[in-house]
């Protein structure tokens, strides 16, 4: 791929982001905040110079990229989209430093949710509307989005997808990609609206439901309260806001095979059932354990269940501080963050298919024990899975850990103690929000030293990416021809 290329990509897609700054735009004028919409106008007008700049001398050229190369592209455009984004954060005059703004950015659009910010409520409903776009926008995926609204990059559009999506194994559920990317944002856009108008039957206003269905889909967490969906009090709230993390948390590729009316793609999906089944056992523990603080088992459940679909599905949302729970109710959320969403979800983590890989293989090393002679495969969705798939996972798991653990390590020097990092590092890397200690639910990540905020946003990148996407940078092999 040539240089030339790379600009192209990338400017089409710095102007799409700054497309979608019409919508804080509008929520500034009809808040009569006058003064930052120069924060979104400026940024949004240089990506349209250099999308004319880069894109239409051109335009007639076709894009041919190499699997190296999709690596560049996709890294290329969650950076630059990034530092973008924290371009109105920056100039807004809301005192953030630009290492604050690039963090913020950062954990927008990689759906994290931890914020640097201790009173978002004094921001500007624009800045916070922007904040929760920021989850929506990269939930599905930027690179997603822009190859279904332009279809001049389906040459290789099914590379860069594949760079950016989520789980061990990525296909397509049409036949052509950017059908497949204009399905799935159909889908995602269709739950965000569903889920701001139950919000506002329930009593949130027309801005608040916006930002917090934009939040939710992305399972990102950016509230526009200080303390989160617990400033509402709301029971109906809470529920409708529990069901659409849960959703969030599947594949989407799913949703689909319910409008095509393909039932047994459900009903035979592995890691679906999975999915069901651990949410359902962690919300019955938790729940239980909750009974000591809450009494009443269903007021235990809302905030079990509460908890634990935001845990899972990565999103970061409070309606409590777990932390303050019972210790038994703070295992169950402490081991959700080695697990997290499905793979073709907006969540992060793990993911749910990659211990079920590993779970049928331990079963099958423990059978080949027993059965020197017999040969067990992996199964998965009622059919026998490739061995490859196997050490894939396993490579991932281990990549994923040891990032964790260098995380963790870097975070000692950064004022944490030691839960405070390891949990930190699981939270950076799983794309989660909240953390223990230091870094629960009430506290925010402003008191960290700027190296570690910076180390923070390359985690975040990593775990947002598969890992792969930015680790394979630091390796010698990648820059041999």
């Amino acid at each position: 791929m040539k240089v030339i290329d790379f600009f192209r990509i990338i400017s089409i897609l710095l102007a799409i982001v700054g497309l979608t700054f019409i919508i804080p735009v509008s929520v500034a004028l009809i808040y009569a905040e006058y003064s930052v919409i120069p924060a979104f106008a400026i940024p949004m007008g240089v990506s349209f110079l250099l999308f004319l700049i880069f894109f239409f001398p051109f335009r007639n050229r076709k894009i041919n990229l190499s699997i190296r190369s999709t690596f560049v592209v996709v890294a290329g455009a969650w950076i630059s989209a990034s530092i973008m984004g924290a371009m109105p954060l920056f100039f807004s005059g809301c005192g953030l430093s630009f290492t604050n703004a690039i963090f913020e950015s950062i954990s927008g659009f990689t759906t994290s949710g931890a914020t640097v910010i201790d009173d978002v409520e004094s921001l500007p409903h624009a800045i916070n509307m922007w904040r929760c776009l920021t989850h929506w926008l990269g939930g599905m995926g930027i690179v997603t989005l822009t190859v279904a609204l332009l279809p001049l990059l389906g040459v290789g559009g099914f590379q860069l997808i594949k760079a950016e999506t989520t789980g061990p194994e990525k296909g397509k559920i049409t036949a052509k990609i950017t059908t497949t990317a204009k399905v799935l944002w159909i889908i995602y856009l269709t739950f965000t609206l569903i889920e701001t108008i139950l919000l506002k039957v329930f009593g949130m206003n027309w801005f608040d439901a916006f930002a917090h269905a934009f939040s939710t889909l992305g399972t990102g967490g950016f509230s526009t309260k200080n303390t989160s969906i617990a400033y509402f009090n709301s029971a109906a709230i809470d529920i409708t806001i529990t069901v659409f993390m849960f959703l969030a948390g599947i594949n989407f590729s799913l949703f689909y095979y319910v409008i095509a009316r393909k039932p047994e793609e459900i009903k035979t999906n592995s890691e679906f059932k999975s999915y069901l089944g651990v949410f359902c056992f962690l919300v019955l523990s938790a729940s239980l354990c909750l009974l000591p603080k809450y009494p009443h088992f269903l007021t235990a459940l809302r905030y079990g269940s509460f908890q634990i679909a935001s845990l899972i599905s990565t999103t970061g949302f409070g309606t409590s501080d777990f932390t303050l729970w019972p210790v038994p109710a703070q295992f169950f959320c402490f081991i959700v963050f080695f697990i997290g969403g499905c793979s073709g979800s907006t969540s992060g983590g793990i993911k749910v298919i990659r211990w079920v890989v590993l779970f049928k293989q331990a079963g099958n090393e423990i059978r080949r024990m027993l059965h020197p002679h017999g040969i067990f495969t992996v199964r998965l969705n009622g059919k026998p899975g490739r061995k490859d798939v196997v050490f894939n996972v396993a490579a991932f798991v281990f990549v994923y850990l040891l990032l964790i653990a260098i995380t963790t390590f870097i975070g000692c020097f950064g004022n944490l103690d030691l839960i405070s990092a390891f949990t930190g590092a699981l939270s950076m890397v799983g794309n989660v929000g909240p953390a223990f200690g230091q870094l629960g639910p009430s506290n925010t990540y402003s008191f960290l030293p700027d190296f570690l905020k910076w180390w923070y946003c390359f985690a975040m990148l990593a775990g947002r990416l598969e890992l792969y996407t930015m680790v394979i940078f630091f390796l010698p092999a990648y820059w041999k021809k």
